[in-house]
């Protein structure tokens, strides 16, 4: 597919999980942080597109992208990091976007792409992660505030994918390479399912919920700890029984609860997004 039709797709899909509420503990159309604002999500959206459209037409290079995206964002905005997970998981979909017409294909070339990384774009990554000021636990004996890790990546010859097969047992978006965007796919599903009868913006809000409730945030156990994620996936697999004027009012307390108890399950975002990605390359409008 043409390079700027993928690209739109990915920069549509960040737009329409920051829009979509309410998806509980995270910033949306209606709720802000104090530092962070839903305009630096949409500033981020849409000043990332060049970077996109080079990824769409690009067969390598991919940590070379992620630290691009990230620089580029950080250009548009003030905010902090907005879509550092995203951009994870987009990048290599992008990039296998232009290769594919069918969603098969997309999901196949996507895993190529990531088992063929390469030390540099371990390097790239690593060098995106300062950049994008990310809390996040250190990978292996890697300290992020400390360059020479730089030079440890290159003496052990660390791929990026060997980097993410490090992290995947206890990262939700480093999980998705290793077992194939096994989640990201699984979204699009749910979100399609659910879309006629609920429209785009709850569709969102139910397969957040869902996704939640099956998965313990990388977001909510770095800043607090396994059994805070833990809780929040039960609460949130509670709230979903039920019929839908219970679940969707129970959503909204959620939201309360989360919101100020600074809970923010980013992670579940960032599926989100790879999820709309996927729909919008098969062709959804709505």
């Amino acid at each position: 597919m043409n390079p700027s039709h993928i690209a739109r797709c990915a920069q549509l899909a960040m737009i329409l999980e920051v829009s979509a509420t309410p998806k509980p503990g995270n910033i949306d159309r209606d709720h802000n942080y104090t530092d962070t604002r839903f305009e630096h999500f949409l500033a981020s959206a849409v000043g990332v597109y060049p970077i996109l459209e080079k990824a769409a037409a690009s067969e390598s290079g991919i940590g070379e992208l992620i630290h691009k995206a990230v620089t580029e964002s950080s250009k548009w905005q003030s905010g902090g990091n907005t879509h550092f997970g995203a951009f994870i998981l987009l990048i290599p979909l992008v990039m296998a976007g232009s290769r594919c017409e069918n969603t098969t294909c997309l999901k196949e070339q996507a895993q190529k792409i990531v088992r063929e990384t390469t030390v540099n774009d371990a390097v790239e990554f690593y060098l995106a992660f300062s950049k994008a000021k990310v809390k996040v636990k250190p990978v292996d004996d890697l300290d992020l505030s400390d360059t020479g890790s730089i030079e440890k990546i290159k003496e052990q010859g660390l791929t990026l994918f060997d980097m993410m097969e490090i992290s995947g047992s206890y990262d939700m978006i480093a999980e998705e390479w290793v077992n194939g965007f096994e989640k990201t796919f699984e979204c699009a599903t749910m979100i399609k399912d659910k879309i006629r009868k609920n429209g785009i913006n709850d569709a969102v809000v139910l397969t957040f919920m869902e996704i939640l409730s099956r998965n313990k945030d990388t977001f909510i156990q770095t800043k607090f700890d396994t059994k805070k994620a833990e809780e929040i996936s039960m609460r949130a697999g509670n709230i979903l029984k039920g019929d839908m004027n219970r679940i969707m009012n129970g959503i909204c307390k959620f939201d309360e609860e989360l919101l100020n108890e600074g809970v923010n399950p980013g992670s579940t975002a960032d599926i989100i997004i790879a999820g709309l990605f996927v729909l919008l390359f098969e062709g959804m409008r709505f």
